[in-house]
């Protein structure tokens, strides 16, 4: 029994070292791409939210570049992604576009919903930094 105790202590180690909780508050990036994903992915979010049990423990931002974006310009924006969007901002989440796709796509941040950030480094290095940071990545 006590190669048991110590392999679930090594578990329990090992999953508080990885980042991906501070102050018992998970902190995850959604990746999305795809423009027919996004509304997926925003239903995920939402259910993510209440799966945790509220905002208050767990912190996520959504990257988004790519075709993707153009879901996300408010000119164009179905308004079921604009409800969306208004309400996981009011639950904490972060939107952040890619600063790429941003040029690509000639948008400014005022073309797109309100709220987002522009990561001037790119959408998938932004990624990769978050993981650094400790966020586990999801990709719908």
């Amino acid at each position: 029994m006590q190669p048991f105790k110590v392999l679930v202590a090594l578990c329990i180690a090992l999953t508080l070292s990885t980042g991906a909780f501070a102050a018992d508050k998970l902190k995850v990036v959604y990746h999305v791409s795809e423009a027919d994903k996004v509304g997926f992915a925003l239903g995920n979010m939402l259910n993510h939210i209440q799966g945790v049990g509220g905002p208050e423990n767990v912190e996520i931002v959504l990257v988004a570049h790519g075709p993707a974006l153009k879901a996300f310009h408010d000119i164009s924006a179905d308004p079921k992604t604009s409800e969306r969007v208004a309400a996981l901002q009011g639950n904490g989440v972060q939107f952040e576009a890619c600063g790429n796709t941003m040029n690509a796509q000639a948008v400014g941040l005022d073309d797109l919903l309100d709220g987002f950030a522009r990561r001037d480094e790119g959408g998938v290095v932004r990624i990769a930094q978050l993981q650094s940071e400790g966020y586990l990545y999801i990709r719908p």
